[in-house]
Order: structure tokens, then C-alpha cells, then sequence
């Protein structure tokens, strides 16, 4: 497909065409826009997992009271004839009243053992108060903690009262006597569970609330006066954990039916599929299945527990319905409690739900306490009714003619409704009923691998999904089907298990114990498994060994290290990467794993991964790296070897493209640094003292104040919008080099403060501030020190470094962190930053006490003063020791060394450095201490010494992190089987998108238009504004009526339609660097600007121009051996104000540099970059990293890239004149494909048009322009300008160009070299005169003209009206 460009060339464009423009925007590629962009770099916040059972419990101990006296009804009860007579199934008056009484006790107890086989049960037959006492005291003695129940029949006692109490009996059965529940509550204890089966049996739940309230306050009471006679008797047992289950309320008799039990209440608790069966054939309904009797009903084949059969099948799906509706109807913890806890209350529950069903209809209502809201009208009882319906309907023909059993459709047609629920609903909604239902069948053959395909799409809607899942309690289901060797399930656990433990990682413990991990790792191990297959389990042994001793043991039996190195090498990005992170686990801090991974060389297969196309895969072998040498064990030649390898193998990726990687760098080399620490401390007072005795040339000094910019006339000083680059890009006011607490008075020659640019911003100059600890967030290393040390301790490429003898290891290191803390990415630096001050502070700290006993080193250490004893005493008062020089600044001017006696001071004020700021021995004069004392002991340092802060924590921890790895496990909780939202055709996304594009084809359409016509003259100015700083780069976005000006380090936005500013933000780069290009990447779609400076950085934002605050994307060195000193000259202040805004104005002599130049390709997403060096450096967006140098071949400076990607070409206009040619395509030597040397000064630009047949157009200080065909050897045209330019651009599309010269004037010329415009003169403002131009450029489409000069204004100039 043509580029949009290219079509503009073309004459006219019929409307295929057209559609073919509109859709390459389409197919452009965007540049970063990863989630690592958008996203903050940090892991989910943990949800509070309430699913794990804090206290789960047993029901251990039964007493089961029968208070029947058969034969003999109470006297409170009118009894109907015939009446309900049946107790546990058996009629109390076929056989001898004590025989019938033991039976029936016998019967109770086989059919509690149904539900809880395992707890001691006890029987107490018509008891006496005594027997209760006794029975009670003795179980929960042997209970202990654990729950016990009390089953309470009082069917041959009176009703209960309203005093609270229940009736027992005497010795000789001649009276009813009394027993209160506050004495039960007392013999039971808590945790309790109490089933009353009795009428009226709702008093007693009253009275049980209103005693334990009772005890409560007497608790409290007791608490609060230790002398009340309260506090002296045994505390009562509080009853909050006790449960309730009663018959029916307060008011209510239990029926009568002679059809049902008498105890209906403890059969539908103990037996429910019983009662339930025949409570549906008495019902009408039941006429409607011909032939089902009661007699049959207990004919009915199989056992409870075997699900085969039909009797099993049917309590199972009992069992599903009533959790199922107890799981919608019960608030979640209330669930938790009774149905998840413990197994005989659960079952008790679940069997409730059925009593108040069945009870109810015989107006009886059952009560429990907790209350439970009804349940009993819940739509799940109509699917219950169906399947005893499908069931009894087959049994006449089952047992006559032995025909076999249909299974139930009840599992397959809830899988369905869940299914259903899965692929319509919306978004936010009511969780799915069926969950619990899928949690029954996921241990069933039949369904079971059904059941875990919706259950992992359930899972994928999110955190909360599976919060949901463990909470119904899925987990020990899925658990135990880790013991299962079907490989269909494999994919299916591995999906669900991902899923979990990205959600709660806290699981790793349940599956060691279980031996699930060697699941995983056969998953991982086996070759047939598909790549993203593996990729979750590999996910999930790394949660197994992160920080879990046990699971890092189990993993390296179960050889994980051999499998991980396996698939290092993997073709899918996401398994390398967590196949690292995974290995990094499982050695942090665990040296037998660290040792395996040696033997294996783990460490040298990882270096293949730090040059990875994806920066999320370096990263995490970064990481592994990082932990690889980060163990605290002792340290043999062999370890300390290996150690040194692994570092200098990590520097190389010093100036890597993505700061998520420069970041991992920085904590790699921190445990480095941590594990050498006194080698780091040694190398660091080194660098302290190089430092302080060595004067760096400093563009400071040389440019000295045009390195700030000058101060404003205008009254209003815009203030700058401060900007949350993720972090902090510290604020807006000067570059954050300024040391937090520190004072910003820079001191110029004449002694008045100059005015920092663009927030004025000075705070208390006084030193003494910063004595004390560095808690208070003040570094002992500021920014300037650190970037000092930097260009002092080597001016030579990192590159060169690596290789060197081992011994200056840590020296090299030490380098690179000191380069790490100057990077331009807040968040690296911040980081280096950290540690470099760790050590700092601790060399500082040991150095102490034997420095101030060396008199001779007495001068050097402290600050500069006239005379050595001076120092201490005002060190010791804490103020700093020269009060004569006010202070000075701690930008970069270098400390004299100290002055001896007799010297001539120097004509400027001595240098004093501030302390905690360029002198870090400041630390070694505590504020109180005496001069020679034996020096700070370890007990003394804790108490006495104000400023030790007891340890370094304000720097850097021994585990310093950058939360990537659990970043990276967001993916996993995140839904991975929805459609993205830009792929969703009707999302807002989506539409916005659509709605650029439309925008973009009528942007180059109407622009076409217009240029094909031809633009005769181009001096209708549309635009003028006053720009907070001097222009140095315009860009204007290519579809918004946005315009980008750069001054020295901030960038403004204005709206040339409606004329106003749209934002001001500070860049962020250092005060002696400036910003010499700008791009707009992404310019068709979301907008992102790329900012160069002349130290080789290049900074990314985003959400500029609107109403957000500016972010900083990402930001790296894309040249790294720019040193903005080598630009520096020896000035004075005689130079003009222009001299020192605009080094471009003296380019005609052949001083100053080009800065640094770009050129973006938005079709390949590379980006081209050069300046100041001898190559031109090529970076892959998308890989974030260099694919390409280019040696220019010359001696000079690039001053200007141009390139066409379709060919692979790259123009280059350079220092010495010449115009150079490369073809990227071709090997670093013969890559260089045509050299033009026809210009004799500075190229200023050099265009290379986009077309097939595109020429160079190149343009030189001294205002000839030429025209080259690139297949011949000289220029094919040659036209003459102004002389003196500063700045020029060539219009795309029209086929003009403008020229801006020193002399104050634009002239803008046709492609026959025909001057169309002069413009000399503002518009309005009394027609006042242009002010030398700083920088111009043309839109990409409209004829319109950007016009910055050094007087501050911005104006843009445009074709006539008629014509737009």
C-alpha cells in the first residue's frame, strides 16, 4: 500500500485512492502503548481473602436428651386422636415403654452417625437435672475448644417456660422439675450447637439471647471492677458461638398430622431425603405420578452415600440445592459460618432449610439462631420438586420389572443455565446461582470436565470471580483433582489454578503439602504441552517458590531448575519471560538452589535473555540475575567469581531503551552491592575524594548564566505546571538537581541571586538543616555530586569499560550506578540514587572515628576553612564554618582545594561546599561530641549520637524491588479470553479511533487541495503569542491545531486556531543541557511527544494539551556519548543575549554542537538519532531497544536526519558540509552509499523526499540550496539565499521553503528558488520588528509556517484566506 504522503504528491486522487489513504492509519503501527507504558508498575492490591476458614471446626461430641416418659403425656399438651406418634421412625407403643425409649435413642444415634460418623455420642434417656449436669460437664471437658451439641426431645415433658427453662425429671418419675438454660449454658460451654425439638420451642431461643446478654454485661462488668464480687466467682463462658436450631416459634404446637413423625422436626434435620419423599406423595401433586405409594417409597434401591444409585443421586442433588440456595440467600460470611465451617452443622443447615420448607406447610415455623432470612418459596425447590418427580416416576417399573435407572438431567441442565449465564450476561451483574452446583460436579466423571471449562471462564471474568469461587469453596475440589492422570484435564487445572493463585498467592502452601507442585512441573516438563500451557504453570511454580522456603525445597527435588533452563529459549515471549522470573525465585535467598543453578551454568544460559526483542523478558532475566547474586551465604573464590561475570555482564545493559529494565538493573546491582559492601564503601571514598580535589571544566562554569535562562521582562512569569511523571519528576521548578532540603542561591560574580527559570524558587540557605540524620530525605550524594563524579571519574564510553581486569569490578560498577543515578527516567534514578547513598552513608559512618584521630587528614576531611580547628568548633555548633560566604550554591562549581596559609585567596568568594551536600564527611562531626574521643562505640552510636540514624533504611533496603514480577502477574487475574477493547467494534475506544481517522483523511484532503493549487505568498499571520521561554524547536502536531515550542527545558502547547495555551511543563533535563528536537510519535492516533536533549536523552510524554497532568511514558539515553561539555567555549559576559540563548546563531563559525537530531519513521517504529557523535544510532520502539550504529564516516557533527522508509534510506546533513547517504539495509562498513560535498559550512537541513524517486534537498549555513538525484554524484540544481541562516524548513507537500536569518527576517521561497513572502514585521503590535530567528518549521499539510525568534514570540504565517 502507498504511504499517505505519497498520494498527497500525486495530482488528483480519485476516491479509491482516497479510501486507501483513510485505511493506512489503520495499519500504522503504535508506538509505546504497552501496557508497561500505561500502566504503573506495581502488583494488585491483595484482596482481603475471606474464603480460608480462620477457625474451621468439629462437632466431636453428642448429647442426645430424650425426655419421652412413654406412654405418659404431659399435662399442658391436648393431644387430637389419632395423633402424630412416630419417634425416629419407630411407634413408641408397639413394644414395653423402656424398651421403646432405648430404641428410639439408638435410632436418634445411627442417624446423626449418618452426618458425623466420627463424634462421641451419649445418651441421656428421661434424665434428671443431676444426669444433664454431669452429661454436659463431661463432654465439653473432653471437647476441649471443639464444638459440642445438645439434641433436646421434650415431647413427654411440659412446654418450656417463660423464665427460660425446660423440664427434666425427678428420680422416681413423680415430677417434672425444672432445668433453667442458664445452667445449661454454663454445663455446655461455647462453641455449642442446641437442637430443641418441642413445642413452643422459640421460648427457649429467647431466654438463651437474653442470658447470654446477661453474661456479656457480667463479663464486663467483672473487667471493669476487679473488686466486684462478680469478678471474684469463675468468669462465666461467653455464648456468642453457640447455634440454635428450635421446632417452631414461641407461640406455635408442633403438628399433629397422624401421617407425619412426631419429632418432624429432628427427621427432617436427620433423615431429609426420607421425610422429603414422603412429604411430596402427600402432597396433590402426586397424584400425577400414578402408582408411587408410601410403601414404595421405601423400596426405593441404593445407599445415601453412592451416587449411582437412585436413592444417592437424589441426595447428592438434595445437597446441591440446598447449598445452591443457601449460597444466593445468606450473606457471605453467614455462609462461611454455617456452611463451610463445620460439617455436621453444615449438614444441619442445609437440612433446616427443608424443615422450614415441609414445617411451614403445616403452620409451624422453624427458628434458628442465627436467623436465617426464608427460604423456603426460593426457585430452586420447583428444580427439587422435578427431580423427585423424574426419580419416583420410574421406580414402579424399576422394582416390578427391574428395568434400569435413568440418571437425573438435573447436573447436565445446571452446567447449561451457567453456561448460559457465562455467554449473555453483561458486565455487572448478580453472581451466577449455579455456582455452587458446578462446585458438587467437579469430582463426578461424568461432568466433570465440563464443569471445569465453565468454572476457568468464570474464573476469567476477574479477581472477583474468584474470590466468589473460593469462597463457595472450590478449593479442596480442585486440590484433590491434582491427584487425577487424565491429561484432558491438564490444560483445564493449569488454566484454573493461574487463575487462583494470581488472585491468592497464599495458596502455595496448600499445594506443597498436597504435592501439587510435581503436577505442575510435569505439565512444564512435557514437550507436547502447548506454549501458553506451560507458560501458567511455570506462573504457578513461581508463586510456589516466591519467598516459601518449603516450596523452594520441594521445587529443586522435583528439578524445576533443569526444566526452567530447558525453556529458556522458548519461541513464546511470556514463557521465557516467567520462566525466568520463576528461576529468580527459587534461588533468592536459598543457596542449594543458587549452587544447582551453577552447576547447570543457569547464569550464563540467562545472558542470552538480556538481549531479548521483548523488555518484559529482560527484565525478568535481570531479575533472575539480580537474585542470583543477591544470596547472603558465604562467599567462596568460586561464588565471588561467578559474581563478578554476572555483574559486568548486567552493565552492559546500562543505556538499555526501557527504564522497566534500567530499573530491574539498578536493584540487580543493589544486591551486588549489598553482598560487597565494604569493597563499595572503600570504592566509594575514593570517588568522594576524586571528586572533591578535582575541578571539572562544568558547563556551569563555562556557559556560565546562559545557562540559566534569562530573566523575564514580562511581569507575569508563567509558573510551570507541575508534573507526575508516574513518580515524581520533582516538581516543577529547576532541574531536580536542586538536593531537596538544600538552598537555592546561586551566587553569580557580581553576588545577586539570578532568577532560576521557570519557578523562582529559593528556600532557607542555611547548612545546618541538613546535619542529622539522612532520614529527613536529604541525600549525603546530591544529584550534582553524583553527575560530578560522573563525568570525573571517566569521560570514556561505559562500553569501553567492560572487559577490565576484576579487581576494578567494583569501581565499574560503582560507574554504572553512578551513570544509572543521572538517568533520565525519574524512577531509575531515584533508585540509583538510594543506593549510591547507602553506601555513601555507611563509608562516611566507618570512616568516622579514625579520620578525626589522623590529624594529618584533619584539613582534607573537613569542608574548606581557614584553619583546621576552626572547622570542628563550628561543625560542632552545627552551623556552617564559613559564614563569610553566604552559602553558595551546589549546582557545579568545583571546591578549591583547601586553602593553607599564607595562599592568596582566590579572587572568588572560596568555594564552600554545603554540608551533607559536597562534603559527606560532614557525618564523621556529630553535633555534641568530643574531639577525641575513642569514636562512636555500637551502643554509643545508638545513644547518644544525634545524628546516626541507627542504620541507612532512608536509602535502600537489603530487598529493594520493583514490583515486577507481581506486575507481571496481573496478567493472570486479568481476563484473558475477552476481547481487547480496540478490537471491539462497538467500544468508546474504538470510536474515538474511527473519529481520528476521519479527521486525518480530511486534514489531508483539504490541505492536498489547497497545495495543488499553489501557494503564491505566505505572510498572513494567523498566530502570535508571547512564549513563556526562548523558542528553540517548533513541531506542529500533524492533525490538531496544536503547536509543540520547546524552550531550554520546557515545552509549551498552544492552540493556534483559538490562540491560547493549552499547557507549560518542564522536561525534566539537567540546567547545563537543552532541548534540541521534538517528534510527535503516534501523530495519527494517540499523540505522544518524543523530546531530545543535547545530553543524548530522549524523553517520551503523554496526556500533554489537555486537561490531565503530563506523564513521562518512558525516557532513556539514546546516545550515550554526548557529553554537553564538549560544547562549552570560554565566553564572557560581553557575548549578546541571543549569543547565549541560541548557540545555532554562531554557527557560521563552526562552534558550538548540533545537539542531538532525530528523525521518527512511524511506519517501522524506529527511530533514528544522532548529533554530537560519530554514528547514527538506530532504536527499535517496539523492542525498545538499539538494532542499529551507522558509523557516519566523518569527522564532524550530524546536524540534520532525513529518512524514507520504503527505501531504508537515511539522509544525513553534517558539521563539515557534507551531505551522506546510507542504506540501512547494507553491513556497518558499506552502508554509507553516497557522499555530497558540495556545500563548504554547516548543513542546516537536509530533506529527503518521500516519493520513489525522491530527492535530497539540502541546505547550508551560507544559504545555497541543492537539489540531488540520488543516483547521480553532483547536485542537479543549486539555488542562493539569504546568508547568515539560523534556521530553514522545507514543506513536504508544497514545495516550498523557509528561511530564517540572524538578520531578523523570513524569506519563504518557491521550488524555482522564487522569493513568494519577505516577512520583517509582526502584525499589529505598532508593526514592530522581528527579533532574530530561533527556529521555524512548516505544518506537515497546510501551508502554515511556525516562526520562533529570541525576542520570545511565536508566530505562525499562512496562505492567503482566499485560498484556505
Amino acid at each position: 500500500m502507498k504511504m499517505d504522503s505519497e498520494l498527497l504528491h500525486s495530482p488528483a486522487v480519485c476516491l479509491a485512492e482516497e479510501e486507501e489513504a483513510d485505511t493506512s492509519d489503520w495499519n500504522l503501527p503504535l508506538a509505546f502503548m504497552k501496557k508497561r507504558h500505561s500502566e504503573k508498575i506495581e502488583g494488585s492490591k491483595a484482596l482481603a481473602q475471606s474464603w480460608r476458614m480462620k477457625d474451621r471446626m468439629k462437632t466431636v461430641s453428642v448429647a442426645l436428651v430424650l425426655c419421652l416418659n412413654v406412654g405418659v403425656d404431659p399435662p399442658d399438651v391436648v393431644k387430637t386422636s389419632p395423633c402424630a406418634r412416630l419417634e425416629c421412625w419407630i411407634d413408641p407403643l408397639s413394644m414395653s415403654p423402656q424398651k421403646a425409649l432405648e430404641t428410639i435413642g439408638a435410632n436418634l444415634q445411627k442417624q446423626y452417625e449418618n452426618w458425623q460418623p466420627r463424634a462421641r455420642y451419649k445418651q441421656s434417656l428421661d434424665p434428671t437435672v443431676d444426669e444433664v449436669k454431669k452429661l454436659c460437664t463431661s463432654l465439653r471437658r473432653n471437647a476441649k475448644e471443639e464444638r459440642v451439641l445438645f439434641h433436646y426431645n421434650g415431647h413427654g415433658v411440659p412446654r418450656p417456660t417463660v423464665n427460660g427453662e425446660i423440664w427434666v425429671f425427678n428420680k422416681n418419675y413423680t415430677q417434672y422439675i425444672p432445668l433453667s438454660v442458664y445452667d445449661l449454658q454454663t454445663w455446655m460451654g461455647s462453641p455449642s450447637i442446641f437442637v430443641y425439638d418441642c413445642s413452643n420451642a422459640g421460648i427457649i431461643v429467647k431466654s438463651f439471647k437474653q442470658f447470654a446478654l446477661q453474661r456479656e454485661q457480667e463479663l464486663e462488668v467483672a473487667a471493669i471492677n476487679p473488686n466486684h464480687p462478680l469478678a471474684q466467682m469463675p468468669l462465666p463462658p461467653s455464648m456468642k458461638n453457640c447455634i440454635q436450631l428450635a421446632a417452631c416459634e414461641a407461640s406455635e404446637l408442633l403438628p399433629m398430622n397422624p401421617d407425619l413423625p412426631a419429632d418432624l422436626f429432628t427427621s427432617c434435620l436427620t433423615t431429609p431425603i426420607k421425610i422429603a419423599l414422603r412429604w411430596f406423595c402427600m402432597q396433590k401433586s402426586a397424584k400425577l405420578v400414578p402408582g408411587v405409594t408410601l410403601d414404595l417409597i421405601e423400596k426405593i434401591p441404593g445407599r445415601l452415600n453412592d451416587r449411582r444409585t437412585p436413592l444417592g443421586e437424589l441426595n447428592w442433588i438434595f445437597t446441591a440445592i440446598t447449598d445452591t440456595i443457601a449460597w444466593n440467600v445468606l450473606p457471605r460470611d453467614l455462609f462461611q459460618k454455617l456452611f463451610r465451617q463445620d460439617l455436621l452443622v453444615a449438614s444441619l443447615f442445609r437440612n433446616f432449610l427443608l424443615a422450614e420448607r415441609i414445617m411451614r406447610s403445616y403452620n409451624c415455623t422453624p427458628v434458628s439462631s442465627p436467623r436465617l432470612p426464608p427460604t423456603y418459596m426460593h426457585a430452586m425447590w420447583q428444580a427439587w420438586d422435578l427431580a423427585v418427580d423424574i426419580c419416583l416416576s420410574q421406580l414402579p417399573t424399576i422394582i416390578e420389572e427391574g428395568t434400569a435407572f435413568r440418571h437425573s438431567p438435573f447436573f447436565a441442565e445446571q452446567l447449561t443455565a451457567f453456561q448460559v449465564w457465562l455467554t449473555m450476561g453483561v458486565e455487572n451483574r448478580n453472581p451466577p446461582e449455579q455456582l455452587p452446583i458446578v462446585l458438587q460436579v467437579l469430582l463426578s466423571q461424568v461432568h466433570r470436565l465440563r464443569a471445569l471449562d465453565l468454572l476457568g471462564r468464570f474464573l476469567d471474568l476477574g479477581p472477583w470471580a474468584v474470590s466468589l469461587a473460593l469462597s463457595v469453596g472450590i478449593f479442596p475440589y480442585v486440590l484433590k483433582l491434582l491427584q487425577s492422570s487424565a491429561r484432558e484435564l491438564r490444560p483445564l487445572l493449569v488454566f484454573i489454578w493461574a487463575k487462583i493463585l494470581a488472585v491468592d498467592s497464599s495458596c502455595q502452601a496448600d499445594l506443597v503439602k498436597d504435592n501439587g507442585h510435581k503436577y505442575f512441573l510435569s505439565v512444564l516438563a512435557d514437550p507436547y504441552m502447548p506454549a501458553e500451557h506451560r507458560t501458567m504453570a511455570v506462573f504457578i511454580l513461581a508463586v510456589i517458590v516466591n519467598s516459601y522456603t518449603t516450596g523452594q525445597e520441594a521445587c529443586l527435588q522435583g528439578n524445576l531448575i533443569a526444566i526452567c533452563l530447558e525453556q529458556l529459549s522458548d519461541p513464546h515471549p511470556l514463557l521465557r519471560q516467567w520462566v525466568a522470573i520463576c528461576l529468580g525465585r527459587i534461588w533468592q535467598n536459598f543457596d542449594s538452589a543458587r549452587w544447582c543453578g551453577v552447576r547447570d551454568s543457569a547464569h550464563e544460559k540467562l545472558y542470552s535473555l538480556l538481549s531479548d526483542p521483548i523488555p518484559e523478558v529482560r527484565c525478568a532475566a535481570v531479575f533472575a540475575l539480580g537474585t542470583f547474586v543477591g544470596n547472603s551465604a558465604e562467599r567462596t573464590d568460586h561464588s565471588t567469581t561467578i559474581d563478578h561475570n554476572v555483574a559486568m555482564m548486567l552493565a552492559q545493559l546500562i543505556n538499555d531503551g526501557s527504564p522497566v529494565v534500567r530499573k530491574e538493573l539498578v536493584v540487580a546491582l543493589s544486591h551486588l552491592v549489598v553482598q560487597y559492601e565494604s569493597n563499595f564503601c572503600t570504592v566509594a571514598l575514593q570517588f568522594m575524594e576524586e571528586e572533591k580535589n578535582y575541578p571539572v571544566p562544568s558547563p556551569a562554569n563555562t556557559l556560565e548564566p546562559c545557562n540559566l535562562t534569562p530573566v523575564r521582562d514580562s511581569p507575569a512569569i508563567p509558573r510551570l505546571r507541575s508534573v507526575n511523571s508516574y513518580t515524581n519528576i520533582r516538581a516543577a521548578t529547576t532541574a531536580r538537581n536542586l538536593n531537596k532540603s538544600l538552598q537555592n542561591l546561586n551566587l553569580n560574580e557580581e553576588g545577586g541571586p539570578v532568577t532560576f527559570s521557570p519557578g523562582n524558587l529559593s528556600t532557607s540557605s542555611s547548612a545546618s538543616s541538613t546535619l542529622g540524620s539522612p532520614d529527613n530525605d536529604e541525600y549525603i550524594l546530591s544529584f550534582e555530586t553524583i553527575d560530578k563524579m560522573r563525568r570525573v571519574s571517566s569521560y570514556s564510553s561505559l562500553n569501553s569499560l567492560i572487559g577490565v581486569s576484576f579487581n576494578s569490578v567494583y569501581t565499574q560498577i560503582w560507574r554504572v550506578l553512578l551513570h544509572l543515578a543521572a538517568d533520565p527516567f525519574p524512577e531509575v534514578s531515584d533508585l540509583a540514587m538510594k543506593v549510591l547513598n547507602s553506601i555513601a552513608y555507611k563509608a562516611t559512618m566507618n570512616a568516622r572515628p579514625q579520620r578525626i584521630l589522623d590529624s594529618g587528614s584533619l584539613t582534607q576531611s573537613a569542608p574548606a576553612s581557614p584553619t583546621s580547628k576552626g572547622a570542628h568548633i563550628h561543625q560542632a555548633g552545627g552551623s556552617p564554618p564559613m559564614p563569610s560566604a553566604s552559602s553558595s550554591s551546589l549546582t557545579n562549581e568545583v571546591p578549591k582545594p583547601p586553602i593553607r596559609g599564607g595562599e592568596q585567596p582566590p579572587t572568588r568568594p572560596p568555594y564552600t561546599p554545603t554540608l551533607g551536600g559536597q562534603a559527606p564527611h560532614s557525618h564523621q562531626f556529630p553535633r555534641t561530641r568530643k574531639m577525641f574521643d575513642k569514636g562512636p562505640s555500637g551502643s554509643e552510636q545508638a545513644g547518644d549520637d544525634a545524628d546516626d540514624p541507627g542504620g541507612h533504611k532512608a536509602y535502600m533496603n537489603a530487598n529493594l524491588s520493583t514490583g515486577l514480577c507481581d506486575w507481571s502477574a496481573k496478567y493472570f487475574a486479568q481476563p484473558v479470553m475477552k476481547i481487547p477493547e480496540e478490537h471491539d467494534v462497538e467500544s468508546q475506544v474504538r470510536k474515538e479511533r474511527e473519529w481520528r481517522f476521519l479527521r486525518n483523511a480530511r486534514v489531508r484532503k483539504q490541505s492536498q487541495r489547497i497545495t495543488q493549487r499553489g501557494v503564491t505568498r505566505l505572510d498572513d499571520q494567523i498566530f502570535i503569542n508571547r512564549n513563556p521561554g526562548v523558542p528553540s524547536v517548533v513541531k506542529f502536531h500533524p492533525f490538531n491545531p496544536c503547536i509543540a515550542v520547546a524552550d531550554k527545558d520546557s515545552i509549551c502547547f498552544w492552540d493556534w486556531e483559538k490562540a491560547e495555551r493549552l499547557d507549560y511543563f518542564y522536561n525534566g533535563n539537567p540546567r547545563y543541557t537543552r532541548i534540541t528536537a521534538m517528534e510527535y510519535l503516534n501523530g495519527h492516533d494517540y499523540s505522544l511527544l518524543l523530546t531530545a536533549t543535547d545530553d543524548g536523552a530522549l524523553r517520551i510524554w503523554k496526556n500533554f494539551a489537555d486537561q490531565r497532568n503530563p506523564e513521562m511514558v518512558t525516557a532513556w539515553q539514546g546516545l550515550s556519548d554526548m557529553l554537553p561539555t564538549t560544547r562549552g567555549q570560554p565566553s564572557s559576559s560581553a557575548h549578546s543575549l541571543a549569543r547565549r540563548v541560541s548557540i545555532c546563531l554562531d554557527r557560521s563559525k563552526g562552534q558550538g554542537g548540533a545537539g542531538m537530531v532525530v528523525d521518527w519513521e512511524q511506519e517501522t517504529g524506529l527511530l533514528m538519532t544522532s548529533g554530537d557523535v560519530r554514528v547514527i544510532r538506530i532504536w527499535d520502539t517496539e523492542r525498545e531497544m538499539k538494532v542499529q550504529d551507522i558509523p557516519t564516516g566523518a569527522d564532524s557533527c550530524v546536524t540534520c536526519l532525513s529518512c524514507d522508509s520504503q527505501r531504508s534510506l537515511i539522509a544525513a546533513g553534517l558539521g563539515d558540509g557534507s551531505v551522506r547517504l546510507y542504506d540501512r539495509r547494507m553491513g556497518a562498513n558499506e552502508c554509507r552509499v553516497m557522499t555530497y560535498r558540495e556545500h563548504s559550512s554547516w548543513v542546516v537541513k537536509a530533506h529527503l523526499q518521500k516519493q520513489t524517486d525522491g530527492k535530497i534537498i539540502s541546505v547550508s549555513v551560507d544559504g545555497d540550496v541543492r537539489f540531488f538525484e540520488l543516483r547521480s554524484p553532483d547536485s542537479v540544481n543549486v539555488l542562493q539565499t539569504v546568508k547568515g541562516l539560523t534556521a530553514l524548513d522545507i514543506h513536504p507537500q508544497a514545495n516550498l521553503f523557509a528561511c530564517g536569518s540572524m538578520n531578523q527576517f523570513i524569506a519563504v521561497y518557491n521550488s524555482n528558488g522564487d522569493v513568494i513572502s519577505n516577512i520583517k514585521y509582526y502584525d499589529g503590535f505598532m508593526g514592530q520588528r522581528i527579533g532574530a530567528i530561533s527556529c521555524l518549521a512548516f505544518h506537515p499539510y497546510w501551508p502554515h509556517l511556525a516562526v520562533g525568534s529570541n525576542d520570545y514570540y511565536m508566530s505562525i504565517y499562512s496562505a492567503e484566506k482566499r485560498l484556505r
